[in-house]
């Protein structure tokens, strides 16, 4: 087991389309608090854009299947149409709390409700979104990516991941990127504000923002 001594875990989920991704990159590009992000491993074949240690770890099924049993990811499942394998690293994520950094797990919600169930991380958790199913829809055929069929499929999936939404701390309608990246930094900021000012034995904890 890895020792967990410093840093926080930051969790972002939120449907295909929801512009999670680019959010990211930018919150840790400009915004002031140590961020980093957990690189993720996959049994998919890397794009022509993508390095195998910089955009994911690239394995086969046997080393990510013997990974597993190993329990080697902190959480792990068969992404979208049940084809690939994606997983958080428990080493990685251990070594980025180590060095004092935040943390950024992109993650979906069932496994970010494995890692709160764990109990041992209690993780910032933002859920993205663009508002709702038409605008995603609107975004997703945008794409071009996407046949008539995996569309579908894609919104059903979308919609059963909406109704988690309510078990994340923060909730981000991703309107514009630089609107979302500026106010989940300041939600991170605050955090850190908060946690760096000595708490009253007897004072109760301050609420944080709930999600609506």
């Amino acid at each position: 087991m890895n020792a967990i001594t410093d840093g926080k875990l930051i969790i972002i989920s939120g449907p295909s389309g929801a512009g999670k991704s680019t959010v990211t990159r930018e919150l840790v590009l400009t915004c002031e608090l140590p961020l980093a992000t957990s690189i993720s491993a996959t049994t998919r074949k890397p794009r022509d854009s993508e390095k195998d240690g910089v955009d994911y770890f690239f394995l086969d099924e046997p080393r990510f299947t013997e990974l597993r049993k190993a329990d080697a990811f902190l959480e792990c499942k068969q992404n979208f149409g049940l084809q690939h394998w994606y997983g958080t690293l428990r080493e990685q994520v251990a070594a980025g709390l180590n060095a004092g950094k935040w943390v950024i797990l992109e993650i979906d919600v069932l496994g970010a409700m494995t890692i709160l169930e764990d109990g041992r991380y209690d993780p910032i958790t933002i859920f993205i979104h663009p508002g709702g199913m038409d605008e995603l829809e609107k975004r997703l055929r945008l794409r071009g990516t996407e046949t008539e069929e995996s569309l579908t499929a894609r919104l059903e999936t979308a919609a059963a991941e909406m109704r988690y939404m309510t078990r994340y701390e923060y909730e981000v309608i991703n309107k514009s990127v630089a609107g979302a990246v500026a106010e989940i930094c300041q939600f991170l900021q605050d955090h850190a504000k908060k946690n760096a000012e000595p708490q009253p034995t007897d004072a109760q904890p301050a609420s944080s923002q709930p999600a609506n």
